[in-house]
Parts: C-alpha cells; structure tokens; sequence
C-alpha cells in the first residue's frame, strides 16, 4: 500500500511545490493511517492543516479506500 499512497502524493506534490512546500511520506500503518510530513513553506504555513486534511486526505482516501485518516508529523 506504500507504493500505492506515494504514487498519489506524487499527484499531490505539484501543487503544493507551486507554493514553495511538498509532502513527504514518514509511514503507512497497518490500520491505514498514513503519516506525512509537510516540509518547506507547507511546514510552517497556517493552511497546513487545510492542506492537510481538505487536499491530501481526502485525495488519498478518494482513490485508496484502505486509508482511514492521514495525520501530520513534524
């Protein structure tokens, strides 16, 4: 499911690098919760968790069922 989550993200990471950030995959649990980690201007934007949740959860979830939630590491 790995492979599966990152190909995803890399339809993600267009639109977050047009605003000076990008999405890194820390981990995908057994129970699908995935763990990103927002870097560059992502990180430390006060959208970030907007980002987080309206854009890159509800992305994956859309195409991957298995995913259950999507949480922000630092």
């Amino acid at each position: 499911m790995r492979a599966k989550v990152e190909e995803i993200l890399d339809q993600v990471r267009p639109a977050l690098q047009a605003d000076g950030g990008n999405v890194e995959l820390v981990d995908v649990s057994e129970d699908g919760i995935v763990s990103v980690r927002l870097t560059g201007a992502c990180g430390s934007c006060p959208m970030s968790t907007m980002t987080l949740k309206m854009g890159i959860e509800r992305t994956l979830m859309a195409n991957l069922p298995e995913v259950k939630e999507v949480v922000q590491v630092r």
